[in-house]
């Protein structure tokens, strides 16, 4: 073989390689996940449909006016046929999605995107509605006893305000407990962080009560001190009220989760920022005061808010000393009429409170992680 040839045969090898045309398959996958959209879409018409049906059954057998239940039993089943229209529209996009392919590629995949995201969505709101038929179906069981133990809307009316004057206590104790336990956890954040071999014994026994009260269940701690400090009879202490006392159990108890949440905030803190204010003059508390802990609360918002949230749903916690709170005021009536409704009330209340502070929580933690995204 002479130069010639071999330096052709090393050009071919070298060549590169034609480049195959990708192809996708048709979108089959996409006209069968249409479909199914489609066919969850009917189910959900059905089971509206035939729950419709048993709810008026139900109401029937109790001799009840369902005048103003049919409108509503409508509106469902109307509701339930608007699922129709993505599934449907999905199915028509991933046909043409599956004509296009052939004619224009590009056009096929942003087709065929629009067929899939139309056809999740219709499933999608399909499960959420199939969930709360269920609950209806849950509610109206065994001639609608779940509905009547726990949603009987006469009761509810009649001793709502008896109930919500009782979760005025509520308030009170959580709004002052909130108070005492961002300054008594910040103490004990501080004693833990007591420096030198001077503070060892401080730390140590900030650390002590840190662990007893986070392995303390909130509810026997509220136990020992509602029943138990009255039975010393002290000066001062036996004359607290038992609401105070219920405040001064949660401040304990919330008191050692708190001053974790503030001890972690301190300790990220950078170095350099202690560093830089003790080279300025400034004392270890000063330090802490104007440097640090100025710093760590900004870090601390979302959690603070959660563990106040916890805080406020244990005021409920507060009825096994005697406090006539909501809780304590819905048993009371739970066990005149034999029914719970009124007890589902003080759940609705400790909800409308607590939902708006959970968004807040969610915000912070969103603008938190957005500033540090941009580096601020």
């Amino acid at each position: 073989m002479d130069e010639s040839s071999e330096a052709s045969a090393v050009d071919r090898t070298r060549a590169p390689r034609p480049t195959r045309q990708w192809k996708p398959a048709p979108p089959r996958s996409v006209v069968g996940l249409a479909s199914l959209a489609v066919l969850v879409a009917a189910a959900a018409v059905l089971s509206a449909v035939w729950t419709a049906g048993s709810i008026r059954e139900a109401l029937d057998s109790l001799s009840a006016d369902t005048a103003w239940v049919n409108v509503g039993l409508y509106s469902v089943a109307a509701l339930a046929m608007v699922l129709f229209v993505p599934a449907v529209k999905g199915l028509q996009t991933a046909i043409e999605a599956r004509r296009l392919i052939r004619i224009d590629l590009a056009e096929a995949r942003a087709t065929t995107a629009d067929a899939q995201e139309k056809s999740r969505l219709a499933i999608g709101y399909a499960v959420a509605f199939a969930i709360v038929l269920l609950f209806g179906l849950f509610l109206i069981a065994n001639e609608i006893a779940v509905g009547k133990t726990f949603f009987d809307l006469g009761l509810i009316f009649e001793t709502g305000a008896l109930v919500a004057s009782a979760f005025w206590v509520n308030v009170e104790i959580f709004m002052i407990a909130e108070v005492l336990v961002l300054v008594w956890g910040l103490l004990i954040a501080v004693a833990r962080l007591a420096p030198g071999r001077a503070g060892a014994p401080i730390r140590l026994i900030a650390t002590a009560y840190v662990d007893l009260f986070r392995g303390l269940p909130a509810i026997i701690a509220i136990y020992l001190v509602g029943f138990g400090l009255p039975l010393t009879d002290l000066p001062i202490l036996r004359d607290m009220t038992p609401t105070m006392f219920a405040i001064l159990a949660l401040t304990l108890t919330y008191g050692a989760y708190v001053s974790e949440v503030y001890r972690s905030g301190i300790e990220s803190v950078h170095w350099s920022q202690t560093a830089a204010a003790r080279s300025l003059g400034f004392s270890h508390s000063q330090t802490l005061r104007y440097v640090v802990v100025p710093q760590a609360v900004r870090r601390i918002i979302p959690p603070l808010l959660n563990d106040f949230i916890s805080l406020q749903k244990d005021t409920a916690l507060v009825s096994v000393i005697g406090t006539v709170d909501a809780f304590n005021q819905a048993k009371i009536i739970a066990s005149n009429h034999f029914n719970l409704s009124s007890v589902t009330t003080v759940a609705v209340l400790f909800v409308l409170i607590t939902i708006p502070q959970a968004r807040l929580v969610d915000k912070l933690i969103e603008r938190d992680q957005k500033r540090m995204r941009a580096g601020g």
